[in-house]
Order: structure tokens, then sequence, then C-alpha cells
């Protein structure tokens, strides 16, 4: 079982920037491919970005590319999105997800897909004033 707790959501004015954390615990190892989602109120889950177990691979949806940035912590299991330029219809409930699959490869033709992801956060509010 892998416990993964996000943070860093808040209220913020267009234009401005916050930083989201997430940590992934419960299992030994650091191999874990991460990934961000958000959802929009009545939509499903949106792929924002992500991040290969050895952070040499990024990837990112079209809306947030040159906006957002993913990292990772070396040799841990906790990642960070910075989100600058933030704009109001950035405004989503956002979700830290893992692969259960240790050295799990991401490609552009899977890292969106919400089934690949077996373990997620509770979610944190992200609120963008206009």
């Amino acid at each position: 079982q892998v416990n993964v707790v996000e943070s860093g959501g808040g209220l913020v004015q267009a234009g401005g920037s916050l930083r989201l954390s997430c940590a992934a615990s419960g299992r030994s190892g650091s191999r874990l491919s991460m990934g961000w989602f958000r959802q929009f109120p009545g939509a499903d889950r949106e792929f924002v970005s992500a991040i290969s177990w050895s952070g040499v691979d990024t990837f990112y949806g079209d809306s947030v590319k040159s906006r957002f940035t993913i990292s990772r912590e070396n040799g841990q299991n906790r990642m960070y999105l910075q989100m600058d330029s933030l704009k109001p219809e950035d405004t989503a409930v956002y979700y830290c997800a893992v692969p259960s699959h240790y050295g799990l490869a991401l490609t552009s033709s899977n890292v969106a897909r919400l089934n690949l992801y077996d373990y997620w956060g509770q979610g944190t509010q992200v609120t963008v004033s206009s």
C-alpha cells in the first residue's frame, strides 16, 4: 500500500504562482513515477503533468505547458509542481497519482491514462481569482 499526500493548494490572483508538493510513502525504494491530475466540477480528471522515476522524463498537458514545471527530489518519492502565470481556468482540485509498479516507464502514449495510476491523494484545491 502506498500513501499519497498532496499539499500547497490555496487562493491566488491571476498571474500569480503556487507550488504543490506530493509525497508517496509506505514502500521502500524510490523508483516510482508520479503524476498530477486536476478535476473541474462535473468533469473527469484531466492530466496535468508527470515525471519518471528517474526524473529524466517530464510530460505536460497542452493547457499548462510553459507555465507549470514538475520536479522531484533525487532518491525520494517526493515531487513538486511549480505553477506560474496562473489563470482562473486553472481553478480545480489537483491530485497526485502514483502507479504501483516500480520503474514503470512513462511514455507520451500512456502518461495521461487514469488507469495507469493505482494510488491517489485526497486532492488539494487551487483557486485562481480574476
